[in-house]
């Protein structure tokens, strides 16, 4: 049997804040888990249940349950249960405020000599000749102008 190095002991209202996340409907399952497992742990329950009796239990491994214990002793109750917010998209956006800002300045101004109107590709390249971005395809020029004007 492995040492346990971290104990649950919740409080009254740790333990009526994880009842309430263990009846919500509108809960993710993760948090649910969670917050079940924390409660099935805790050395100030009724009867603290063991790693391996709670993985049974909630049909889950004992690492989870080792690793949730080992989360609420590290980090506090609200860092086990919820997951964490992403601080930056997976994907840093190409097309900024200013460039937007440069391609409609462009399209309330006069075409280009030959031309009646600006089109949409007329537009993608002359902002990537004028050194506003590096490419942009005449679609998300259309999208830019869909969405602003």
């Amino acid at each position: 049997m492995p040492i346990q190095k971290y104990e649950v002991s919740l409080s009254a209202t740790e333990r009526r804040q994880l009842t309430k996340i263990v009846k919500s409907v509108r809960m993710p399952a993760r948090a649910i888990l969670r917050a079940n497992i924390l409660l099935a742990v805790d050395k100030n329950g009724k009867k603290p249940m063991t790693v391996q009796k709670a993985a049974i239990a909630f049909n889950t491994s004992a690492t989870t349950v080792q690793k949730v214990r080992t989360s609420y002793g590290e980090k506090g109750l609200e860092a086990t249960v919820n997951r964490k917010k992403r601080e930056t998209p997976p994907v840093e956006a190409k097309v900024t405020g200013d460039v937007e800002a440069h391609i409609i300045a462009m399209t309330c101004g006069a075409p280009p000599k030959g031309y009646a109107k600006w089109t949409l590709r007329l537009l993608a390249d002359k902002s990537v000749k004028l050194g506003y971005i590096d490419s942009i395809s005449h679609t998300q020029v259309g999208r830019i102008l869909k969405k602003r004007i």
